[in-house]
């Protein structure tokens, strides 16, 4: 399934840069960034709740926020991108 997770972490602070770091880290494991704050997450089930237990565990709940938009099965139909950063196909092979 598709996931949008959007994120935003205080750096007001001098532990919201690390927090910051280990949130966009979690996502990166597990999908592509799509703006600065912005990842589109593919994951089955299992891979999704570990996911956001792991978000859920580094932000600062105080301080922090995530939103979570679950775009489902047939995610990628309902992206529609336009502009510069081309989006990688997550399913796709993987040539270098």
């Amino acid at each position: 399934m598709l996931m949008l997770v959007a994120y935003d972490v205080n750096t007001g602070d001098s532990t919201g840069s690390k927090r910051l770091r280990r949130v966009a880290k979690a996502c990166l494991d597990f999908g592509q960034r799509v703006q600065n704050s912005v990842f589109e997450c593919e994951v089955s089930p299992a891979q999704w709740a570990m996911l956001r237990a792991r978000l859920i565990a580094e932000i600062d709940i105080d301080k922090d926020s995530l939103r979570f938009y679950r775009l489902g099965a047939d995610g990628k139909r309902r992206v529609e991108h336009v502009g510069a950063k081309p989006v990688l196909d997550l399913d796709g092979p993987l040539l270098f």
